[in-house]
This record gives structure tokens, C-alpha cells and sequence, in this order.
């Protein structure tokens, strides 16, 4: 994948965050502030599940709903729970409610290029969030640097496994999803250089189901013997997979474990030293970025962007505002803390406060 990159500032979002609940609508009509949200138009989101991380509902909504009130623009944010049936009567509803721009974190490509084309010929603007749609009609996409989430992946599991003959296992994400490929691209791209590194075990997590996860990873570690020495897994999710099983064997914290989305688990992992490292994707960051794309199209404006993103199945280079990622060790998970990613009172809990006392975090 070619990409060219600029430098982009992205607004910092003042208004606080709230929860809402999972699955849930949240929208806001005639209550937003700050201007003439009726001219503006309407902004509609659709996220995809609660099952493969759970930033979705305790990180992007909350900032997303944040940065439509601050801007004053009407919106609706729902979840598609992992329904790609779902999502698309979740858009036909709100374009039948008159959204002017719609965004969604796809389930598969095939679905999402569906919801785009028919958000087209009502004369709706699209906006890939997260996942590129490939084969999709997005105006603009809004993402982080998925290759480079890898490539940090990559290079932290080689700090963490050193020199020396290795066996890696490969745990990658959900086939369906376009950045599930580039970060398996990324990690390769660092580890397959390493001379002395194996690849004993690689396979693709269906829908990114941490259940399905477990089952894989034992097949793997089972066939390779248990002579694995590395764990290279696409998110917390997948990562806590493979921790479950490395426990069972006694092998949790000798084995170093990869992870992203620095979720509160994935954190907590990091501190205890049963994953190696995860990766930081400033939910606010992101979700700002967004806003300030879907707010421009409500006015008849052109978003910032960063550069383009090739969609390797139409050619096409579709505008992109790409972020980037953090690597997160046990030396920075104050760093996390400190964005808003998430609540000290929540990492820190039970037997994990010693913990975070030491990484310096209160």
C-alpha cells in the first residue's frame, strides 16, 4: 500500500466524555449547540460490534459524541454488533432521517461498498472510519497508520525476544478486515528480516472473536510443540487469548505477547508482564480527526487530509487523514493515562495498584 504523508494537526476535544451504553443510539438533535446545527446537516456513525475490542463503546463513542456536541451538529451514533444485515438497515435508517454525512467501521468490504454506493445515490457523503472499504466509494478515510501499528508490534517483539533462535506464532486478525492485513504486513515487514527468527504457527481470528482466539491458538501452540518463544497478536483481545492458554501452561510472562488498542485488560497485562507491549490509538485523537471531516462535508467543504491511502482492489487513492500510533511498555503506560485513553481508578484496580505505583501512575 503507497501512501503520502503531510503533517496534519488534530484539534484536541474539550468537551468531557461520557459513557454510553453498549449497542445502544445516541444521538442529538434539536438540543446541539453552538450554531444552526438544521443547516449544517446531520452526521451519522455506525460502529461495528462490542465483541472485537471494546474501545468502540467505552472510548469512540463517548469521544465522538463529544466532538459533534462541541461543534453543535446534529448526529446519531449506533453499533452494528457484529451485524452486517444490521449496519445496513442502521444506514438505510439514517439516511432515510436525512444524514448528510454517513461514516462506519465496515464488517467486511463487500457489505460496507453496498451501504456507500446506496449513501451515494442519495447524494450522502461517506467516510471510512477506522477500516478502508475495499472496493468502496468513501469520500475520505480516517484511520491511523495501520502498516506502522505493525510495524511497532513487530519491533517491540523484537525487543522483547532479543537475539537468539526465536519461534514466533502469528495471531492475526479478523480476514474480513482490511487492517488486519496491514498490520500482519507491518509485523512481517520488522520480523522476517531476523535471521534467526521462526515462524511456527500463523492463522487469521474469524470476526476477531476472542473465543475462536483461545481454540486457535492452542491448535497452534499444541502443533509447534510448545516450543514458542514469542507471540505476535494483533490486539489485547487476541493477545488475552493466547495469555489464557500460555497460563495453562505455566509459560505466562516467559513468553512475550503482543498486543493493540491499550485497552484496560491489555494494559493491566503489561504491568503484570504477561504481554510484552500493546499499541496506543488515541481514541480522541481519531475521533476528532473524524468530526473535523464529517463537519467540513456538512458545510460543503473540503476535510484536511494527510495524504491518500491506495484501495488495492479498485486502484482507487482515496483521500485519508491517517494518525499516528503509540508503542506502550510497562517504562510509558502512564502515557495512556495521561491522554484520557483510560481511567487510572480502572487499571490501577485490586492487585494491580502496587503495580501502577510503580510505573509512577496514581
Amino acid at each position: 500500500m503507497k501512501r503520502m504523508h503531510s503533517l496534519v494537526l488534530v484539534g484536541a476535544l474539550g468537551a468531557a466524555l461520557s459513557l454510553s451504553a453498549c449497542g445502544s443510539s445516541d444521538s442529538d438533535g434539536s438540543k446541539a449547540s453552538g450554531g444552526d446545527s438544521s443547516k449544517a446537516g446531520k452526521i451519522g456513525v455506525i460502529l461495528p460490534d462490542t465483541q472485537s475490542s471494546v474501545r468502540w463503546e467505552t472510548a469512540d463513542r463517548p469521544a465522538l459524541a463529544a466532538a459533534f456536541k462541541a461543534a453543535g451538529v446534529k448526529y446519531e451514533i449506533q453499533n452494528a454488533e457484529g451485524d452486517a444485515d444490521k449496519m445496513t438497515q442502521i444506514a438505510d435508517s439514517m439516511i432515510t432521517s436525512g444524514v448528510t454525512v454517513l461514516a462506519i467501521v465496515n464488517l467486511d468490504s463487500a457489505s460496507g461498498k453496498a451501504i456507500e454506493q446506496k449513501a451515494a445515490s442519495q447524494g450522502v457523503k461517506t467516510i471510512d472510519y477506522d477500516r478502508l472499504t475495499l472496493g468502496g466509494s468513501a469520500d475520505y478515510y480516517v484511520s491511523f497508520d495501520n502498516t506502522k501499528v505493525g510495524e511497532l508490534q513487530g519491533q517491540g517483539l523484537q525487543t522483547c525476544l532479543g537475539a537468539g533462535n526465536k519461534n514466533i506464532i502469528f495471531l492475526n486478525g479478523s480476514p474480513t478486515d482490511n487492517n488486519a492485513t496491514l498490520f500482519a504486513q507491518g509485523a512481517h515487514s520488522v520480523l522476517d528480516k531476523v535471521s534467526t527468527y521462526k515462524n511456527v504457527g500463523e492463522q487469521a481470528v474469524p470476526d476477531w472473536d476472542n473465543d475462536k482466539a483461545v481454540t486457535i491458538f492452542e491448535q497452534l501452540y499444541t502443533a509447534a510443540g510448545g516450543k514458542v518463544d514469542g507471540v505476535l497478536a494483533a490486539n489485547d483481545g487476541l493477545g488475552g487469548a493466547a495469555i489464557s492458554i500460555l497460563e495453562k501452561n505455566g509459560r505466562a510472562g516467559k513468553v512475550p505477547v503482543t498486543g493493540q488498542d491499550a485497552t484496560v485488560t491489555g494494559l493491566q497485562n503489561v504491568l503484570a508482564g504477561t504481554q510484552c507491549m500493546t499499541v496506543y490509538k488515541s481514541a480522541k485523537q481519531e475521533a476528532g480527526a473524524l468530526a473535523d471531516a464529517a463537519i467540513a462535508l456538512t458545510k460543503g467543504q473540503k476535510a484536511q487530509t494527510t495524504g491518500t491511502t491506495k484501495d488495492s482492489t479498485s486502484g482507487r487513492e482515496v483521500p485519508s487523514i491517517l494518525l499516528d500510533p503509540q508503542s506502550i511498555t510497562k517504562d510509558n503506560v502512564k502515557a495512556v493515562i495521561d491522554d484520557g485513553g483510560q481511567k487510572a481508578a480502572d487499571v490501577c484496580a485490586g492487585k494491580y495498584a502496587s503495580l501502577c505505583q510503580k510505573a509512577g501512575i496514581s
